[in-house]
């Protein structure tokens, strides 16, 4: 599942303003409702659940947030870049600056798993998020999210 399939141009944030975690998510989920009709308190609520596991921040100032909820009817995701890196308890410490919300109807089952691991396999290559960190732009961040890696380009 390429990123095309998980987002548009409209879930793009390319300069969020936020001051913490937790309101990082509310942005996201914010967004998230306005595309696809879901409620953003759910979506929140859900992220929160997650974050409570353990952070979804991966490292490298690179934060993946994402759930699952029962009345989601497809696999899509939200992408903002914050004007200043926040504290996200990632892995290494490291502030975060570059999220990559994905949200999944509770039948996706493997779908789920494939989209988290091609955000995260996408979000790996430092050229492309030195590109996105550089970029202010929702359509040039949409489209160098949507170009298909070559290191696994179908």
């Amino acid at each position: 599942m390429p990123n095309k399939d998980l987002i548009t141009i409209e879930s793009v944030i390319p300069n969020m303003r936020v001051a913490n975690k937790k309101q990082a998510l509310l942005e996201l989920s914010e967004r998230a409702a306005q595309l696809s009709g879901l409620d953003a308190r759910e979506i929140f609520d859900a992220l929160l659940q997650r974050e409570r596991l353990g952070s979804t921040g991966v490292g490298n100032g690179i934060a993946i947030p994402h759930s699952k909820l029962a009345k989601a009817q497809t696999l899509f995701g939200v992408f903002a870049r914050l004007e200043k890196p926040i504290n996200f308890d990632s892995l290494d410490a490291q502030p975060v600056d570059i999220l990559f919300l994905l949200i999944a109807p509770d039948s996706a089952g493997a779908d789920h798993l494939t989209a988290l691991s091609r955000v995260a396999r996408s979000l790996r290559d430092k050229g492309l998020v030195a590109k996105l960190r550089a970029t202010h732009d929702a359509s040039a961040i949409y489209s160098l999210l949507v170009q298909a890696p070559k290191s696994y380009a179908a």
